[in-house]
């Protein structure tokens, strides 16, 4: 079996880290004037981060967050990710992600980085959040899921939301073609796809389906850590209670929704002002 199974635990490498960082910190973070806000807030101990999930398969916010935890906390307070399929099933992408503490997004990884007390990274609304149209740019779309609800019920760990407003705008996504996929079954696929986007990007220009890694449009991306959400019940009866678990995953949506549209005019407001 290969050492960079995305189903084996434990195969972070923290010299990898600490050679990629630097460059994600003087590099990425300058050419997106990233402003990461709110890593004061991250609780001690175990929690599950929620974030939107923006740039399709580039996903260039994780790595920003990350840069700052890692400043801020050291490595050993940098969350494990619970990665879709396609992206830790792709070798070149498994290289890179793997060694950083990507893991299958399965509950039994979930459940044992928890009972590690680990953290743990989740974007719920997986492809058709990082892939949502350009025009949606500003919409947290997590499809009704609420599996990383129940997770954090199960196990009484609360809640950290982690925003980000501008990373959709290192690409243009026309359309997401979401009634086309349903249409042909590519979401009963392995890879479980429930968008097939057309979109453009550089240097590739346009593009139908997934894009390949791409050079970011110089958009300035702000990141920010939200207050703890703490859940008044916890354990196994409360993780099968269905209303509870909806109740639970629609207000953290909702928090993440109002501070995404809280980011996003702020960003505009700078705009004008510029």
């Amino acid at each position: 079996m290969s050492r960079l199974d995305p189903d084996i635990l434990g195969q972070r490498d923290e010299s990898f880290i600490r050679r990629l960082f630097p460059l994600v910190d003087g590099v990425m973070r300058r050419y997106h004037r990233a402003d990461v806000r709110g890593i004061d807030r991250i609780p001690e101990g175990a929690a599950l981060f929620v974030g939107n999930h923006s740039g399709a398969l580039l996903s260039i916010d994780s790595f920003l967050f990350a840069a700052e935890v890692i400043r801020e906390r050291g490595v050993d307070d940098l969350p494990w990710g619970l990665a879709h399929d396609m992206a830790v099933d792709l070798p070149g992408l498994r290289d890179i992600l793997v060694p950083l503490g990507a893991v299958r997004a399965t509950h039994e990884n979930a459940n044992a980085l928890f009972e590690a007390g680990q953290k743990v990274l989740v974007y719920p609304g997986g492809d058709l959040d990082a892939m949502r149209p350009y025009r949606d740019r500003n919409e947290v779309r997590f499809g009704g899921r609420k599996g990383f609800a129940r997770l954090a019920i199960r196990h009484g760990v609360p809640i950290v939301p982690l925003i980000t407003a501008g990373a959709h705008g290192t690409l243009v996504i026309f359309d997401d073609l979401r009634p086309l996929v349903r249409f042909i079954g590519l979401d009963r696929t392995r890879f479980r796809l429930g968008v097939w986007p057309v979109s453009f990007s550089l240097p590739w220009g346009f593009s139908f389906g997934p894009s390949p890694p791409y050079v970011p449009l110089p958009t300035q991306i702000t990141i920010e850590v939200l207050d703890p959400i703490h859940f008044e019940r916890s354990g196994e009866d409360a993780a099968n209670d269905a209303d509870y678990v909806a109740a639970c995953a629609d207000e953290a949506w909702r928090t993440m929704q109002g501070a995404v549209d809280r980011l996003a005019l702020e960003r505009d407001a700078n705009r004008r002002r510029r």
